[in-house]
Order: C-alpha cells, then sequence, then structure tokens
C-alpha cells in the first residue's frame, strides 16, 4: 500500500509535520509494510513555513527587521529544498502577536518589515516567494513595505510619510526607485483567502481595524486614507488596486503588494500544493490521508484538507480526513473531494485533554482510518 500523507496543522496541539508523523505511526501499526510520503501541509497562513521547510527538505532563515511599531525583530522564513523559492509569513515581521495589547495603534503600525524581509530572501538568492499575509498588526495599505522596496511616500512639502496607516492622508505623490530590488525575474506569490477591497464597508479598515485596536473614528480616518492611498498609486504607478479582491487582506497589504512588489494574489492552499509538488506526490497513491484542527461548513471555502482532497479526488485517489472537533455543516466537504471524515476524539473530552494528547488521538484515529479503508479494499 502505498500513501500520502498530507495534513494541516492542529492549531494548539500538533504542528503540520508532527501531525504527519502521527499519522504514520497509525498507518505502520496496521500495515508496517506500507509506503508513506509524508507531505506537511499549510493554507498560507500561522505554521506555512514550518509545513513547506518540512515537506521539502528545506532550510531556515533568520533576519532582523523593522516590528510593526519600529522595533528590530528576529524573523524566521524558510528556503524550499528543491529550488530558489522562499516562503515568508508577514506576521513574523509585521504581525498582530508582536505588539502587546495596550500599545496596539493600527495608525502606528507598519509593514516595513515585511518588505524588508521580502529583501532579504532576494539577497539570499530567491527568485520566487511564496508570502503568507495573515495576522497582520497594520492598516497601512502595504505603504511600509513599499518603502522598504525604495518606494518614496511623499507629502506636499516633499517630505517621507511617517509609518503607519494615520499619515497616509497627507499623501501627495508617490516616487518609484530608479533601480526595484525585485529584479525582474523574481516571482511574488501571495497566499490570500479573502476577497476583501481595499476601501469601503468591506474593507480592510473596517472589517479588521477594530480587532488591531482601532477605534471607530480610526476606522473612519484609516478608509479615507486608504482610500487617498489607492488614488495616488493609480495616478502614479498606473496601478488601480482599490477593488481588487483580497487588497483588502492583511491592513490592505494586498494591494500593497500588488501596488509595489507586482504581487500576485492566489489561494493559499493551491500555492502550498504547487510548492510541495502535491499532484507528482500522489501519483500512484492508493490513499490519500489529510486532516486539520476542524472541520465545518466553511472548511469547503479554501481549507487545506479540502484543498487536498479535492486534487486527490481529481486524481481518482479516495482522501480520508481526521479532524479534532467535526462541526455543524461539515457534510459540505463530501462534495468537494473528501471522501470521508473521521474526528480524532473517541468520545466526549474536554478541549484542554484533546490538545495534550492530539499526537495519541491522531495516531489512534488513524489505525482505525486505515483498518476501515483495508476492510473494503480486501472484502471479496
Amino acid at each position: 500500500m502505498r500513501l500520502v500523507i498530507a495534513p494541516d496543522k492542529f492549531k494548539g496541539s500538533l504542528s503540520a509535520p508532527e501531525a504527519a508523523e502521527a499519522m504514520a505511526r497509525g498507518v505502520a501499526a496496521v500495515n508496517p509494510d506500507a509506503t508513506i510520503d509524508r507531505v506537511p501541509m499549510a493554507d498560507g497562513g500561522e505554521g506555512t513555513v514550518t509545513a513547506l521547510v518540512a515537506a521539502t527538505a528545506g532550510r531556515t532563515r533568520q533576519a532582523t527587521v523593522a516590528g510593526p511599531l519600529g522595533e528590530p525583530v528576529r524573523a524566521v522564513y524558510g528556503i524550499l529544498g528543491h529550488g530558489r523559492t522562499a516562503v515568508l509569513e508577514m506576521a513574523a515581521a509585521s504581525g498582530l502577536s508582536l505588539v502587546p495589547m495596550a500599545r496596539r495603534d493600527p495608525t502606528r503600525s507598519s509593514t516595513r518589515g515585511t518588505g524588508e524581509l521580502i529583501r532579504h530572501a532576494i539577497s539570499q538568492g530567491a527568485t520566487r516567494i511564496i508570502l503568507g499575509i495573515g495576522g497582520s498588526a497594520t492598516n497601512d495599505g502595504g505603504a511600509g513595505l513599499g518603502q522598504a522596496l525604495g518606494f518614496r511616500l511623499l507629502d506636499s512639502d516633499g517630505e517621507e510619510l511617517a509609518p503607519g496607516g494615520g499619515d497616509l492622508g497627507r499623501l501627495d505623490r508617490i516616487e518609484a526607485p530608479d533601480a526595484s530590488p525585485i529584479a525582474d525575474g523574481v516571482e511574488i506569490l501571495v497566499a490570500c483567502d479573502v476577497t476583501n477591497p481595499l476601501c469601503g464597508p468591506r474593507g480592510a479598515s473596517a472589517v479588521y481595524g477594530p480587532q488591531k485596536g482601532a477605534t471607530p473614528e480610526m476606522v473612519e480616518r484609516l478608509d479615507r486614507n486608504l482610500s487617498r492611498l489607492a488614488d495616488v498609486v493609480a495616478r502614479d504607478l498606473n496601478v488601480d488596486i482599490r477593488e481588487i479582491p483580497g487588497a483588502g487582506a492583511a491592513g490592505g497589504l494586498g494591494g500593497g503588494l500588488v501596488a509595489f512588489a507586482g504581487g500576485r494574489l492566489q489561494r493559499g492552499v493551491d500555492l502550498v500544493i504547487e510548492a510541495v509538488r502535491l499532484r507528482d506526490r500522489l501519483q500512484g497513491a492508493d490513499l490519500c490521508l489529510t486532516g486539520e484542527g476542524a472541520l465545518d461548513a466553511q472548511s469547503a471555502f479554501g481549507k487545506t484538507a479540502v484543498g487536498v482532497s479535492s486534487l486527490a479526488r481529481e486524481m481518482g485517489i479516495p482522501a480520508i480526513a481526521l479532524a479534532g472537533t467535526i462541526g455543524e455543516g461539515a457534510e459540505a466537504v463530501l462534495d468537494e473531494g473528501i471522501s470521508a471524515y473521521l474526528s480524532i476524539c473517541p468520545g466526549p473530552i474536554s478541549l484542554d485533554e484533546a490538545v495534550r494528547r492530539g499526537g495519541e488521538l491522531l495516531e489512534r484515529a488513524t489505525e482505525q482510518a486505515i483498518r476501515i479503508f483495508r476492510a473494503g479494499r480486501d472484502r471479496p
């Protein structure tokens, strides 16, 4: 039997590589002769660097960059093992988790460190960047990133704007650098699973600003400022980012990456599937095992387990998903590629216990999944 094991993380309990190992142990307990290809997965959010480095036998790198409020932070990113692709998480440089609750202020927080991280990866020879943009502390439309890449954001007196979305209302013009650090041939792919535009009631400020510390007054100001940024970008850079689906992601960083870095916004799990060459690794497999912390109605819209299983179904390979919890509407995933799903919990159990025993429970559930699969395949 040949299997591909391709889970996402079980948040708070197991990283994707740890989940893959636990599932491999479950398979081996039933079929020690099975050929197993472990392919830790992600959807572009937290854990993407860890998963892709493990799945491709890559390596990690570190760089000191500006944090959201300007203090230096040590950010980790990955270099994949099968080429010159770097995988970055903007949260490592510009993430909300880097800012204490009492200091959260999206009028001041900047994406400069994310731009510096991109520059560092390119300086190390990367010609392809995969960037996950979840978990941001910022609402600056990628202005800080643009400044890190050499763009000058100037007021009417020719002075550089201060960091953060709060100063964008004074933006008068943008001057592009003579030579961009993103040279021809460098590709920037952005893992983006939201469709919010840059501005308006569904835009970056209104939808995500409050969770970053924005008051209602700040939200109105930040939204006006992003609208100003969109106007100047359209005039000076000839790029219209206002209505691009996903431009509002990460406080407008989605739009900023298009404007300042030529980035392309794509569904996160699709980027990861391509990066780990999952299609090639599924060739000839008898079964695909995937999983993540929870399956529910929302899982059908771009979650890792569904993305993996959809590809497996396309290739005629059954896929079983294992999850920590099965939520309302989870049956929708059966229409999207998952052949069957199972909870790893053996009965009523507290969340704390499930998290603590995650590896053990996942291993045991995998054993049962393999027994069920073999029973169906081996029947006369």
